[in-house]
């Protein structure tokens, strides 16, 4: 069930971190192993998926887009770089990134050893509640222009949210049909048959893995080959997913210094939630978790990850949840998905080539429904504390 999770998931963050779509399946490997030996949370998932991780990946996005734009004079598309047969551009990609991840995860390290991992009471409900809504918002942004098919250059800095709305309405007429009547319809079975798991969770033990089995990804994906619609219509697709697993190479530490501002948010961001995640686990089942030693897990699951071209990684929300709903009881969950991990990668991968971009938009989007619910906090702080009402206005 976690694996088939995994999969579009996986393909979807990848995305959302500008980087090419395996890499998002490497990111459902190697930090989950890593974690698994050193994290004390028994029901946390780790890697780039729903909730936390979509955090993580915008900002590692952002040291991507500024460093390696996407019209970049240096690399260009075509140029194969001999490295899992992909262009010179893609690889310098997940080079930004997995640099984001190595200092990030370095400085979660450093953390560790300073024994900060208590100073998180500093963090109230509030405060994460805004920033984590917020950032959703961002990230639900960041995927408008894959549910509309448009093409649109990477917008970013004060004020790029509604820079990004105001781009869209100014060139509504570029709006893709096809793909805008894709992602509708993966919207809408998406967030159904979610709404009847969970509804129906109690009575049954295992949930249908929607983001996978159902005709929003098989279906999709067969139609688009069969009608051809990237060539057709001009509908955006996943494309080549490269086959096995690449030799470690280190991330490129000369540009290190120009990703410090991402590393930290990355190390403090995915640390604070996936804390957040760990302890609600530990107290719903009733086991301990120290603070400090999951500063040690997620810094190692970023560091050593990063050697294999890997994005941050941090807790998942929704394969947290899944976890629960399943059964699992450790860890050992975790390391069975990852067999069926290295099956995809290493034969299941070039099937993916037709999914489309806009239903892994929706995917993103739906995922994420969890946290833009966090909305319905305002009222409950305007009753409770109207300071803490202001408070998270101004952080969101």
């Amino acid at each position: 069930m976690l694996a088939i999770q995994q999969v579009p998931q996986g393909l979807a963050f990848a995305v959302l971190s500008s980087v090419h779509p395996v890499f998002g399946l490497y990111g459902s490997l190697f930090p989950v192993i890593i974690y698994a030996v050193f994290g004390m949370g028994r029901h946390v998932a780790t890697a780039q998926f729903t909730g936390t991780f979509a955090l993580t990946s915008l900002i590692s996005a952002n040291a991507v887009e500024r460093l390696v734009p996407p019209l970049s004079n240096n690399f260009t598309t075509s140029n194969n770089s001999g490295v899992l047969g992909l262009s010179e551009f893609e690889m310098q990609r997940i080079g930004v990134a997995a640099a984001v991840s190595f200092l990030g995860g370095i400085i979660q390290v450093a953390m560790f050893a300073l024994h900060l991992g208590s100073a998180t009471f500093l963090l109230t409900e509030p405060v994460i509640s805004a920033m984590t809504t917020g950032a959703a918002t961002h990230v639900v942004t960041s995927q408008v222009k894959y549910l509309l098919g448009m093409k649109m250059p990477y917008i970013s800095g004060p004020l790029g949210f509604f820079y990004i709305y105001a781009y869209i309405f100014e060139n509504i007429n570029s709006v893709q049909l096809e793909a805008l009547l894709l992602s509708l319809l993966s919207l809408v079975v998406l967030i159904l048959v979610k709404e009847l798991n969970e509804k129906f969770k109690r009575k049954i033990k295992v949930v249908l893995p929607i983001d996978l089995i159902l005709a929003v990804i098989i279906a999709t994906s067969v139609g688009c080959y069969c009608a051809d619609m990237e060539n057709t219509y001009g509908l955006e697709v996943v494309g080549h997913i490269p086959e096995g697993i690449p030799a470690p190479k280190a991330p490129p530490m000369n540009i290190l210094s120009e990703v410090v501002t991402e590393a930290f948010g990355v190390a403090l961001v995915g640390y604070v939630a996936s804390l957040a995640l760990a302890q609600g686990s530990a107290k719903q089942f009733r086991y301990s978790v120290d603070d400090n030693q999951e500063l040690l897990a997620h810094g190692l699951s970023n560091v050593i990850p990063s050697f294999f071209f890997c994005i941050p990684s941090a807790a998942a929300m929704g394969r947290t949840a899944l976890l629960y709903s399943t059964g699992a009881k450790t860890q050992v969950a975790c390391l069975i998905s990852c067999i069926l991990i290295l099956v995809v990668i290493y034969a299941i991968g070039p099937v993916l080539y037709w999914l489309p971009m806009c239903v892994l938009a929706s995917i993103i989007v739906v995922g994420l429904k969890g946290m833009l619910m966090q909305f319905r906090d305002l009222k409950k702080y305007w009753n409770v504390d109207k300071i803490d009402w202001l408070s998270w206005v101004m952080i969101f």
